[in-house]
């Protein structure tokens, strides 16, 4: 197939509110452009000032992604992945905070000797080369910018400053805006309110840039009469006006927009000629088990230190929604605070009623930790599948110690620095580091599996990447003891030095991973330890609604001597 000369640049913002979606749109077409045979990457622009959000609270900026190459980004860039089955890297996230330091460390150096360093045209020229930087060093049709924030926002001005040179720089037929907006509902008047959206745009006509397509979010469908509206008050054909209405799960998404001719009048806007038709019917199959799984429903609760915001587990949530449609079954998460089980246990047992899997979360710091640790004891006692990721692993292993091993003071240093007994202990090389940006261990590291073990049996082969985010490793001191009490260490570091795996024999489904397999799940590709968690909460569901229905079921006796 002959390619488009030119590396097409599609640039996403976002007016009106926040949160409207620009991440899914931007991976919703990018899917729909990659399914008609062109090579397609997105990038995320983020407006803040950090480097990046590795020091970022959950709370304020939720989950950080981490990608192949070990960079803290953006949780979008996990939506990007997921959708195009594509790997994402360190320049696939830009911060306004690295721009600001590349262009000081620059003028430190004396790049800019003679002039005065200011915005325009440093900053806005050091942000235009971040811009090319994948389309010169990737092989791509078509390149796709988020730019994070809302239109109004004073720190995204640069960014669409950036855009609007650029524009004039590669010309109409190479660089295209999608700007979306909100179009909400008035239910007292019964009506689709579009004057938000005419503002928005307003807005962006004051930077100098008209958007090209408009995406409007709503409650409801747009009729053809609103589509027409919004066109004539924004300078845009009503073909151009696109509806994107409220879907029952993020993956309709990309079929809506299908159906919207969303991706037809971006080909025709860049002048790209050659593609195919689109082929997504496993994106269909995959959407149609997600809205009607044959297996019924299982209930997975999820033990955290941050369930008050979800998006603090985004990648986990996704991946329940993966490994549910794999083994034909509705996952329902249920969240709890780990703290609400550190007083009193009986709260644990009244919370995982109707349980049939537990998941302990990742997270930092020694809040909610004891809670943690009541919930697994409760999964390893009562034979409830388990899966722990990162800390979840590591507060495993302490549970194990202390209840099962006798070490009643099994501890990690995080939580107390003199732990006489730190079953988790701070990596060597950890010990003398002083910053905190960047400096964990991150990225993708191999590992190689145990024969037999639930790893492996869920994996199928003996050497794995997965992605890392920590400081802490399990104490090999500690491996003899917690082995002879039977703790499996099913996955290790190629020199068997740093555990990455662990499992209890004799358990139904209980397998603790120092890595973040949530990475690494998407909709082509579930994750094998999502996949088999799933499973085997799966068949415990089924053999606890077979035990209520025996329960259930009156019970006859013959009594002697009577007919």
């Amino acid at each position: 197939m002959a390619r488009p000369k030119n590396v097409k640049h599609i640039f996403v913002t976002g007016g009106v509110v926040s949160s409207l979606g620009k991440g899914i749109l931007s991976a919703s077409l990018g899917l729909l452009l990659k399914s008609r045979g062109l090579r397609v990457a997105i990038q995320k622009y983020d407006p803040y000032i950090n480097v990046d959000p590795g020091t970022m609270s959950p709370y304020q900026h939720g989950e950080v992604y981490v990608t192949d190459d070990g960079a803290e980004t953006d949780l979008d860039l996990g939506h990007y992945e997921r959708f195009l089955d594509e790997s994402t890297s360190q320049a696939s996230n830009l911060t306004m905070g690295r721009v600001y330091k590349s262009v000081i460390d620059k003028e430190r150096q004396g790049e800019y000797l003679g002039g005065t360093v200011q915005v325009v045209p440093h900053v806005i020229d050091e942000i235009k080369e971040r811009m090319g930087e994948l389309a010169k060093n990737g092989n791509l049709d078509v390149l796709i910018t988020e730019i994070g924030g809302t239109i109004g926002d004073i720190e995204s001005l640069p960014f669409l400053e950036a855009m609007r040179q650029l524009k004039l720089d590669l010309g109409q037929r190479n660089v295209l805006n999608i700007h979306l907006t909100l179009v909400p509902y008035i239910k007292a008047a019964c009506e689709l309110k579009t004057k938000p959206t005419q503002h928005s745009v307003k807005m962006l006509l004051e930077t100098g840039i008209q958007p090209d397509i408009l995406v409007c979010r709503s409650e409801h469908p747009l009729s053809r009469e609103i589509k027409n509206k919004v066109g004539h008050f924004c300078n845009l054909h009503e073909l151009d006006v696109i509806g994107l209405s409220d879907c029952d799960t993020i993956y309709d998404v990309p079929l809506m927009l299908l159906n919207e001719q969303l991706d037809q009048r971006v080909l025709k806007k860049l002048s790209i000629k050659k593609y195919r038709d689109p082929e997504l019917a496993y994106w269909k199959e995959f959407c149609n088990k997600v809205r009607h799984p044959s297996e019924g429903e299982v209930t997975i609760a999820i033990c955290g230190k941050y369930t008050e915001y979800p998006d603090a587990y985004k990648s986990i949530l996704e991946s329940f929604v993966h490994a549910g449609a794999a083994n034909n079954v509705k996952v329902n998460v249920k969240l709890i605070r780990a703290e609400d089980a550190e007083e009193n246990h009986d709260d644990v047992l009244a919370s995982l009623d109707g349980v049939h899997g537990i998941l302990v979360a990742p997270g930092f710091g020694d809040r909610g930790i004891e809670g943690k640790i009541s919930f697994i004891r409760h999964a390893r006692e009562n034979n409830i599948p388990f899966l722990g990721i990162c800390l979840g692993m590591q507060c495993a292993t302490i549970e194990f110690a202390r209840n099962v091993c006798g070490l009643s003071e099994a501890n990690s240093t995080e939580f107390n620095k003199r732990s006489r007994q730190p079953v988790i202990d701070l990596m060597e090389h950890q010990k003398k580091v002083k910053e905190k940006g960047g400096t964990m261990r991150l990225g993708s590291y191999p590992c190689i599996l145990k024969e037999g073990t639930r790893a492996h049996q869920a994996y199928g082969k003996f050497l794995i990447n997965e992605r890392h985010r920590h400081r802490y490793e399990f104490n090999n001191d500690f491996r003899e003891q917690l082995e002879a009490q039977g703790m499996i260490f099913s996955g290790t570091s190629p020199n068997g030095d740093l555990i990455e795996i662990v499992e209890i024999s004799g358990h139904r489904w209980f397998v603790g991973v120092q890595f973040h397999p949530e990475y690494k799940s998407r909709v082509h590709s579930v994750h094998p330890l999502f996949k088999g968690f799933v499973g085997a909460a799966r068949e415990y569901a089924h053999g606890q609604r077979q035990l209520s229905l025996d329960s259930e079921s009156p019970s006859f006796q013959v009594m002697p001597g009577v007919e």
